[in-house]
């Protein structure tokens, strides 16, 4: 509308200037002369003037011999009409024009008229058009967002792994399609659910679906939308909302993170009832309490931080269910897999129920975006179907981060890396009730020069001690391994995270969970504030001198024990850990196959994974395999005593390097035939 008008003006301010202009040149072509003032006055005096008009400064005329002149007054000259007079020319003046009503009303009010509908346009801009919520003059309009019962196209169907979250909200899917079942045995729908939950469960789509099953309209807003700098909008927001749901109900109401505005009054500090989050926070409870139960209005909220919200928020009447939205377990993974994989093309080798049992503790957006990432790099590889290898590397990707194999590392750094993450797996491998080892790499990932992953073989909720003093055992392998092969002076500071998670282990096993046989059952620090994001450490609690004192002591205990056991595993399988670095320094990643090959100190199989760069380093190695070729019956006849010599070999080569056991160099020297015919063909480990 308004830009049709804009049009509409300018075409007829075009019409009018084209209009004028004509008249104008119309004008000069009938004016044959024009004269100046002092030739006029001339002509006046010889007589060749027989006509003159005078209209304020401008004088037309026309000449004894018919010709018409036009010219202009330089300045007021008196002597003009007497001059007319003398020379008997023919002098009328121009009446005046006076201004029409109209025009006089139209040129005052115009000023007033234009700048009221500056305002009007601006004001209807600002709201966007149709009285939103964005404007100066309505800035304290709800902002929830209004999706009516056909654009809310999501079902159960589309959510997985969380059964007993949806067989709990399935009544008041129900209740909104027949509130007369309920009402007439006297029973009344919860006004309010809370979801709570980890990040990245599904408690958004949960609520969506909801409103999907039931077909009725659903107001979305997150809890920091109420909040502004200006104290009484976010209340002001949170009435003109219910008001909105009243006029369509049935409906829900989604508050997305209510701990924005929810978060308990005794915490945000004491006394002074007027900042602006407990004006909101006032306005939503009365609001909550305010309702019918014909009015059918359900109000449902997620938040990760339930333990931060009002007492008077979680009472009944106001959020009377709370509804914990759990991780998936393996039935519930394998099911959100199928949910993210329908418009994924699979090939025939990719079994969902295999990567369920593989991702132990993984979120559903994690899930998605697994199946998401393995999309992508089956994308990049130019595919058609996306295959078991892509998903291994979509896992690979998310649990240990992207490969940074652009960053340069000496040969001894990756040397001394590939022994510090031997270390990790081969403890883990021993210690009793460890994870498994996943997968071990040298290649830098994150923050990290190499990484050793576990992972469980099913979901745990609790732990033993002796779980717990293996962890601890595992995490200082990796420097347990640097200080035997290197020495202490060559230790580094790689170790600095394992020894931080270690001693926070080894101190919860005192302070919280009561394993210490001194100290006994007791807490002795202050509980976690957030389960579901994690704490933000152990808060001890006022302890005596002595006290604290036994509990540095049995956390040192707990640690030196772990320590000296590790320690002994590595020196007991010094083979297996010279074995394990030189597979690493070759393939740069072993999966749990090829690390249980090497833990049995049998010849290690390929990975799929490994496969194309193991046959290219097979092809090169060809022509020295078959120089030594006569040297295999000598290998095979002494395979214990080259075990021990193809480690110390293979560590002395590197200058940067210490040397190894003094009886097994000695018997490395002995063999040097039988140990250059190990270095290329790997001496049984098969690498």
């Amino acid at each position: 509308m308004g830009r049709n008008l804009l049009l509409w003006l300018g075409i007829a301010v075009a019409i009018i200037y084209v209009f004028s202009e004509y008249n104008n040149s119309q004008l000069n072509a009938s004016n044959d002369l024009s004269k100046d003032y002092i030739s006029f006055k001339s002509d006046i005096k010889a007589g060749l003037i027989e006509k003159v008009n005078i209209n304020g400064k401008e004088i037309t005329g026309r000449r004894k011999d018919g010709r018409s002149f036009e010219l202009y007054l330089p300045t007021i000259d008196d002597t003009l009409l007497p001059l007319l007079e003398d020379a008997k020319v023919q002098t009328f003046g121009t009446k005046p024009e006076k201004p029409s009503v109209l025009m006089t009303i139209f040129v005052s009010w115009f000023p007033i008229l234009l700048i009221f509908g500056a305002i009007i346009f601006i004001s209807r801009t600002m709201r966007g058009g149709n009285g939103g919520g964005g404007g100066p003059f309505n800035f304290s309009r709800s902002k929830a967002k209004l999706l009516r019962e056909d654009q809310v196209h999501t079902t159960f169907a589309d959510v997985a792994g969380c059964d007993e979250a949806k067989a709990e909200v399935k009544e008041l899917v129900d209740y909104l399609m027949d509130p007369s079942k309920f009402q007439k045995l006297g029973g009344k729908i919860p006004r309010g659910v809370l979801l709570s939950g980890q990040p990245g469960t599904g408690k958004t789509l949960l609520a969506k679906a909801i409103s999907g099953e039931a077909k009725v309209p659903f107001f979305s807003i997150s809890g920091s939308d109420f909040v502004e700098m200006f104290v009484g909008v976010g209340a002001s927001r949170v009435r003109d909302m219910f008001e909105q749901a009243k006029k369509n109900c049935p409906c829900i109401i989604f508050i997305d993170e209510i701990d924005a505005v929810g978060r308990s009054r005794s915490a945000s500090g004491v006394g002074g009832g007027h900042d602006e989050r407990e004006q909101t926070l006032n306005q939503l409870l009365v609001e909550m309490d305010g309702f019918e139960g014909h009015e059918a209005v359900i109000v449902i909220a997620a938040t990760n931080r339930p333990d931060i919200l009002d007492p008077a928020l979680l009472r009944p009447g106001r959020f009377d269910r709370q509804v914990t939205v759990g991780l998936p377990d393996v039935k519930g993974r394998e099911q959100i897999l199928k949910v993210h994989t329908r418009k994924i093309p699979i090939a025939e080798d990719v079994d969902i129920s295999v990567i369920a049992r593989g991702t132990p503790g993984f979120s559903g957006a994690e899930l998605a975006n697994l199946a998401n990432e393995a999309a992508l790099a089956a994308a990049r590889a130019n595919k058609n179907l996306v295959s078991m290898a892509e998903f291994e590397l979509a896992k690979d990707k998310i649990l240990m981060g992207t490969e940074r194999r652009s960053m340069a590392m000496s040969e001894f750094e990756k040397s001394l890396t590939a022994y510090h993450e031997a270390g990790h797996t081969i403890v883990g491998k021993l210690v009793p009730e460890h994870d498994p080892v996943y997968k071990v790499s040298i290649i830098p990932r994150g923050r990290a020069l190499g990484v050793t992953m576990y992972l469980p073989d099913s979901d745990k909720y609790s732990h033993t001690k002796e779980y717990i003093e293996s962890n601890i055992s595992s995490l200082y392998g990796g420097r347990l391994a640097e200080e035997i092969i290197f020495g202490a002076e060559k230790v580094t500071t790689g170790a600095s995270n394992d020894i931080e998670r270690a001693t926070d282990l080894a101190k919860k096993m005192v302070l919280r969970w009561g394993m210490s046989s001194k100290l006994g059952p007791q807490l002795f620090c202050e509980n976690e504030t957030n389960s579901y994001l994690g704490g933000n450490g152990l808060q001890t609690k006022n302890l005596s001198e002595t006290t604290q004192i036994l509990v540095d002591e049995e956390v040192k205990e707990i640690v030196t024990r772990n320590y000296e056991r590790a320690k002994k595993i590595l020196e007991d399988n010094i083979d297996i850990l010279h074995a394990m670095k030189d597979a690493l320094m070759k393939y740069e990643t072993l999966d749990s196959d090829q690390i249980d090959d090497l833990m049995n100190r049998r010849p290690m199989r390929d990975s799929a994974s490994n496969s194309a760069s193991a046959s290219t380093l097979k092809a090169k190695e060809e022509p020295k395999n078959e120089e030594f070729k006569d040297s295999e019956e000598n290998k095979e006849s002494n395979v214990a005593s080259e075990k021990v010599a193809d480690s110390n070999a293979n560590n002395t080569s590197n200058e940067d390097l210490k040397a190894q056991d003094k009886e097994a160099t000695e018997k490395s020297n002995a063999s040097k035939d039988a140990d250059k015919s190990k270095d290329d063909n790997n001496n049984g480990w098969g690498l």
